[in-house]
């Protein structure tokens, strides 16, 4: 475990925890996959036509797709980490850089968008599937819906995490039942069958599961209290009780201090901040840049400058710990965040 000490401007040394892994979630309950074979056992070889239930929609896959566009990091680096940059022919709406062990491959993926493209740029792209972590967008007002992929004969299909009950939570539902990493293994053995690459699946999903354990391993229910904030000086978007970043907290034994809230990322006020008061703050650095506070070293100035703010607990005793975006969402990088979290909860030695 590597301790980086943050110097910025007049806030001094704030101590980030940075756990570098070999290897490589704001989300839903996970859908049962039928029994398809490949598709629900992760080995062998995809008998097509592959049919899948995907979020209320029918998935009917009768190869491997050849030419896909991703519409979200998250999507993106499961298909990278599958080894399927070959078949990729756009990505789209990054918030940070690509890990770094998918660097290289991401490198000869044309990138369509930084944010989420036009309809007619991914139809640019020619693609025969695209597929998403959010659904916002395959709604009215977002890239496209799926319907309209349909009358073009590309299959699309939508991340479990982002699903419950047949409808996407961000493109309108509510999440009414606590998302689980079954969700995000349920989206790599499903996207491993789609392109006949079931072993490479399965062994991902085990190396994950494999960093999970091994990240939580000696932690014990600490009731350390915590608040994730995602972006925004003005209203800041803290995490809810149901989604990807609160999953962070009750895995490593942690209370989220606005589990209370239902929505995967709450617009709340400074002054509920306060008053909930929590002992760490889990701090997204969006590489992004493209707001007030997306980059960590802005918020800790914001925490510490702000007459409102700078007497929180957790600020004068600078108990952060800094996470990618991605990692906050539900990816393959919520493991990475996971193991940042415990990391830093064992290195802030908060008293319990």
């Amino acid at each position: 475990m590597t301790i980086v000490k943050i110097s910025v401007g007049r806030i001094g040394l704030v101590a980030v925890t940075a756990v570098l892994a070999s290897a490589l979630v704001a989300c839903g309950q996970s859908e049962a996959v039928d029994d398809t074979g490949a598709a629900a056992t992760g080995e062998g070889s995809t008998n097509y036509p592959l049919v899948l239930d995907n979020c209320g929609k029918t998935v009917t896959v009768d190869a491997p797709p050849e030419r896909v566009v991703s519409l979200d990091q998250g999507s993106t680096e499961i298909l990278l980490s599958l080894g399927l940059a070959d078949r990729m022919v756009g990505t789209a709406s990054w918030t940070d850089p690509v890990r770094d062990n998918l660097a290289e491959a991401n490198a000869s993926v044309p990138r369509l968008a930084d944010n989420a493209p036009t309809y007619e740029v991914v139809l640019d792209a020619d693609p025969d599937f695209v597929t998403a972590s959010f659904g916002r967008h395959f709604k009215q007002g977002g890239v496209a819906e799926r319907a309209r992929f349909d009358e073009t004969g590309v299959e699309s299909y939508l991340s479990p995490t982002d699903c419950e009950n047949g409808v996407s939570i961000n493109g309108g539902g509510k999440r009414t039942t606590p998302l689980t990493m079954d969700a995000l293994y349920q989206e790599i053995r499903e996207i491993a069958a789609v392109f006949d690459v079931n072993e490479r699946g399965a062994r991902l999903v085990d190396e994950l599961q494999g960093r999970e354990a091994a990240a939580i391993a000696g932690i014990e229910k600490s009731n350390v209290s915590m608040a994730f904030w995602f972006a925004d000086t003005k209203s800041p978007y803290a995490a809810g009780g149901l989604g990807s970043a609160n999953l962070l907290a009750t895995t490593v034994g942690a209370t989220n201090v606005f589990s209370d809230l239902t929505d995967d990322w709450a617009a709340v006020g400074w002054e509920t901040v306060v008053e909930r008061n929590p002992e760490v703050l889990v701090l997204g650095d969006l590489l992004r840049n493209r707001f007030p506070g997306d980059l960590l070293a802005d918020k800790i100035a914001f925490l510490e400058s702000d007459p409102v703010t700078r007497n929180l607990d957790a600020v004068r005793n600078h108990r952060y710990i800094a996470l990618h975006g991605a990692e906050m969402n539900p990816s393959i990088r919520a493991v990475d965040g996971l193991e940042k979290v415990a990391a830093g909860l064992r290195d802030l030695k908060v008293p319990s």
